[in-house]
């Protein structure tokens, strides 16, 4: 069932009119055919005009819509053979990240992502993406093992953030995070990041510390959410749409900002109308990526990985 966004009622008053009559068709009353296409057209136009001109806050909410494609939809659609590893050999396995040894278009890989969930049962069970220190030192580990063996790593970022509890605090958040930074920038293979939905905070560049960072479409990436960031500055969720502008967070933004290499686009009316298309479209870029790293030597990498992230400072200096 479509699920739509507040700024989508037009579009959904307009589909729901579509069903009605599809729904007489099939009773034999009439054959509207030439109706619906026409109401059909509209449809497209409209999707067309309003996903051309979306405000940041409404980015905000694509990326979070509940029938957007997560990690192991990707994982599914594009690794074949793909084994999950579990566990930091620390503490517990968290299944807010998950990772992997499979195949991308004949290059046996690492995967390494952050999974929501689709429903109720599996979003508690994947903790909605959040990881605890374990979750990052388990993405540590198959980075490792993926350096052992010279494998390239794929990784697929979608988190409000890293979870923010007494526990996890206490287990050591922001030394994991770190160090899953520091692990990205020192592995001598291939790293190919895609921001997928939410990009928060440490939290996602705590795997996205990449040579090429992709992002779809209508994802986000910032440093702290529209509404964290409105409860400090303006301590009011309400101005969280004036966050989301200030903050710079759409992909289009990150691109005119060097912060990512590639814009990854989407169907039209948003990856969750088509998650089939999105993930052929975003494996095609991860592919071309990886061809662009290809015949790099260990060194080489770990030096321009290096320079990519300084850069970054250096034109904020300037």
């Amino acid at each position: 069932m479509q699920t739509f966004l507040e700024f989508e009622k037009p579009i959904a008053e307009l589909e729901g009119k579509i069903e009605e009559l599809r729904h007489l068709t099939d009773a034999g009353d009439i054959n509207i055919a030439d109706e619906v296409a026409k109401l059909q057209g509209k449809v497209d136009k409209l999707l067309r005009q309003t996903y051309a001109k979306l405000t940041p806050a409404q980015k905000v909410q694509v990326a979070r819509h509940p029938n957007r494609p997560h990690c192991l939809d990707f994982v599914h659609g594009l690794v074949e053979d793909f084994t999950p590893l579990a566990g930091d050999r620390h503490f517990a396995e968290d299944q807010a990240v998950v990772g992997g040894l499979g195949r991308f278009r004949g290059r046996s890989v690492v995967v390494i992502g952050q999974e929501k969930g689709h429903d109720t049962e599996s979003r508690v069970r994947h903790n909605f993406g959040m990881a605890k220190p374990e979750g990052y030192r388990k993405a540590q580990r198959l980075m490792q093992l993926a350096e052992r063996f010279r494998l390239p790593v794929l990784t697929l970022v979608d988190t409000a953030g890293a979870f923010p509890g007494v526990q996890a605090e206490e287990r050591g958040q922001a030394e994991a995070i770190a160090k899953s930074i520091e692990t990205c920038l020192r592995i001598g293979v291939p790293l190919v990041t895609a921001v997928i939905g939410e990009g928060g905070s440490g939290g996602a560049i705590a795997i996205a510390t990449a040579d090429r960072v992709l992002m779809l479409e209508h994802a986000i990436y910032s440093v702290i959410s529209p509404e964290g960031c409105a409860s400090i500055l303006w301590r009011s969720n309400d101005m969280a749409g004036e966050a989301a502008t200030a903050l710079r967070l759409t992909s289009q933004d990150l691109k005119e900002l060097g912060v990512i290499d590639r814009v990854v686009h989407e169907p039209i009316g948003g990856a969750h109308r088509d998650t089939g298309a999105t993930v052929q479209a975003l494996g095609d870029a991860m592919e071309q990526a990886l061809e662009e790293l290809t015949g790099l030597d260990a060194d080489a990498l770990r030096r321009k990985r290096r320079e990519k992230f300084l850069e970054m400072g250096q034109k904020g200096l300037g």
